[in-house]
């Protein structure tokens, strides 16, 4: 019997949230699951990661390179795969994948219905192409497959959560489901220019923890946190909601939960806002798979990217793996799996970068121009290299220091491998315009 997969997406999520405390019912999903600790974004920023997701490809691949380029219209996206292979196929939540805002393009749907054949195939539809446009933390609306405005009220991740659970309860099919669920929360609200918890729970995180990764520059997570912190942990509760509807209509145990977010949020600390950087706090993720149809194994430290997570979902459900896709299946319910000696970053819309991590180095380099415009380049200039192993939070720079001139042109032909079997040119390295401290 084919699985139900269930993708629970959050949005802005560091890694290190990820904890028993902050997220019970996510924690054990992963205790009785796989919790992946390396996990790491391939792209730090919203429309071009779901891009990533929805078609198996790097930015560079798929032409999704920032928030205002949607999907082409003859992409094949995961839902088509899932609807050709006896699967029932949903997506609730941020959508991102829509609207063209290039210059001399000009389609617009940030606040009005996402056209059902710029859905991707989903067949239920609860979405907003920009969610963060038609709601607030509190109240807003999406759309259904057929165009009409679905008004909520109350807390939005709560509201969104509702809707994934309406279509547990409804569904009647014989066939089994893939069901993409994409929240908002903890994503700033940008409109209001601050993260939106809930208003009962977000005291209780006052006095949270300050990762030490932020703690020494300055940013605006003393405003911050707090709300950023009771929105996980709503997060959390929806799931234990969400799994609570399952095992009521007696599926939990056929159905597959995987948990993760977009990128993570370094606080307006490593540039001007929250991420499209290549730190640890802004490309490090949470990813869990769970649920009653995921074998117990214990937890895995391989370096994983975003771009094998949808080769990974298809597997799952006994799909094969098309040629085009970039990414690697995981070793999840016993599957074998190469592991991978680096993830591969594309940075884009704050620059056009690049960044390799293993699991001791870091290394990015960055290409003159915006970041905005243009998608690649061939001439880059060392940016930034990173010893994990005796700097974890990363405070030193090291990429103008002579002593680690080795490991710098090892990282250089590490990220040329890795940005050519992305379909990009070999690139040429140069040494920094600009040393940055951090």
């Amino acid at each position: 019997m084919k699985p139900n997969i269930i993708f629970y997406f959050s949005d802005q999520q560091r890694w290190d949230t990820l904890n028993n405390e902050l997220m019970p019912n996510v924690w054990e999903l992963g205790e009785v699951g796989t919790i992946f600790e390396n996990s790491f974004t391939c792209q730090p920023v919203c429309g071009p990661a779901r891009a990533c997701l929805q078609t198996g490809q790097y930015a560079t691949e798929n032409g999704c390179f920032w928030n205002g380029i949607p999907l082409p219209d003859d992409t094949k996206t995961m839902a088509d795969y899932f609807n050709e292979n006896g699967y029932d196929t949903a997506y609730i939540g941020k959508w991102h994948l829509a609207s063209d805002r290039g210059v001399g393009r000009g389609f617009h749907c940030e606040k009005t219905a996402v056209p059902k054949d710029k859905q991707g195939g989903y067949k239920y539809w609860r979405a907003a192409d920009v969610l963060e446009f038609t709601s607030h933390g509190y109240d807003g609306y999406v759309f259904d497959e057929n165009g009409n405005k679905l008004d909520f009220t109350g807390y939005r991740a709560d509201c969104i959560n509702d809707f994934a659970i309406e279509y547990v309860n409804n569904h009647d099919s014989e066939k089994p489901f893939f069901m993409f669920i994409s929240q908002l929360e903890p994503h700033h609200q940008n409109d209001r220019k601050h993260f939106e918890g809930p208003k009962e729970t977000v005291e209780k995180y006052r006095d949270y923890p300050i990762p030490e990764d932020l703690a020494f520059l300055e940013g605006d997570y003393n405003e911050e946190y707090p709300d950023y912190i009771a929105a996980i942990n709503r997060l959390d509760e929806n799931v234990g909601r969400l799994v609570a509807a399952l095992k009521e209509k007696g599926i939990y145990d056929n159905t597959v939960i995987i948990y993760t977010s977009d990128h993570g949020c370094h606080f307006k600390t490593r540039n001007f806002e929250y991420k499209r950087s290549c730190h640890e706090s802004s490309i490090h993720t949470p990813l869990v798979f769970g649920g009653g149809a995921v074998e117990k194994t214990e937890s895995k430290a391989d370096l994983v990217s975003l771009i094998d997570i949808p080769p990974t979902i298809l597997d799952l459900a006994g799909i094969s793996v098309p040629d085009s896709y970039s990414g690697n299946v995981l070793p999840v319910n016993g599957m074998a799996a190469p592991e991978r000696d680096c993830v591969f970053v594309q940075i884009s819309e704050s620059q056009v970068g690049r960044a390799v991590r293993t699991k001791e180095w870091k290394y990015s380099a960055r290409a003159i121009g915006s970041g905005w415009h243009k998608p690649r380049a061939v001439h880059y200039f060392d940016d930034f290299l990173y010893d994990l192993k005796n700097d974890p939070y990363e405070k030193n720079n090291l990429v103008n220091n002579e002593k680690y001139n080795d490991t710098l042109l090892q990282m250089r032909e590490l990220l040329s491998r890795e940005m050519v079997n992305a379909g990009e040119k070999k690139p040429i390295f140069h040494k920094p315009l600009k040393i940055t401290k951090y």
